[in-house]
């Protein structure tokens, strides 16, 4: 019998997660770096660290963070991939100007352009931002911690979520989540927004006779 290469993918990322779950802390982070730099596993991560916090709710902070610092580690496997030939594999598929104006708006906002997708649930497709992010030259360091921000807020949030309601109620939020991704990411980059306009405008409150460069405007 011939496997294809859907089902052996499937086979090999079940095993991984049978054999790698039962090592506690470890399994968690062996788990969230091959889930993100090369075979996604069957389970969400988000899923899998749900999994652990409501088997023991006094480590969650732990599992939060092996699985974030893991996660945004092995990202760095489709950001290389994307320094190394990316901009080729672009410029096949859009013109020159449509390619500087994506990256043009990407790197004005490249912490929070990484960060946000990093947050939020499958389906996202966090890997075409990580492959963007590289090519695109997106400091390695910034990047990594964006997707430490991102994913380690994603599971903190899961994480307090379960130890409060239980498992069910997760599970019930992320199907919604799935049949409303377009209004979750609107949602989320408003809020962001409203967040950074926020800590700008009191960094000029504290400085006397400085105002906002809008406000001059006007």
């Amino acid at each position: 019998m011939i496997i294809g290469p859907i089902a052996l993918l499937h086979k090999v990322s079940t095993t991984l997660l049978a054999v790698l779950k039962p090592f506690g802390i470890w399994g968690v982070g062996g788990l969230a770096l091959i889930d993100s730099a090369l075979i996604p596993i069957p389970v969400s991560m988000d899923g899998v660290v749900i999994g652990y916090v409501a088997e023991n709710h006094a480590r969650f902070l732990l599992y939060c963070l092996i699985a974030a610092a893991a996660s945004s580690i092995g990202s760095l496997v489709p950001f290389y991939v994307g320094r190394a030939g990316g901009e080729l594999f672009l410029l096949k598929r859009i013109n020159r100007e449509r390619y500087e104006r994506i990256r043009d708006r990407f790197e004005r906002q490249e912490f929070f352009a990484i960060m946000i997708p990093a947050m939020l649930p499958p389906p996202t497709p966090l890997k075409l931002f990580e492959f963007a992010a590289g090519v695109f030259e997106m400091k390695p360091v910034a990047f990594v911690l964006a997707i430490f921000a991102g994913k380690f807020i994603q599971f903190l949030i899961c994480s307090l979520l379960t130890i409060w309601f239980g498992p069910k109620l997760i599970h019930t939020m992320r199907h919604v989540l799935h049949r409303h991704m377009g209004s979750v990411i609107g949602i989320a980059v408003a809020g962001l927004m409203v967040l950074v306009f926020y800590m700008v405008r009191k960094i000029f409150d504290r400085r006397k006779g400085v105002v906002l460069p809008v406000e001059e405007e006007a």
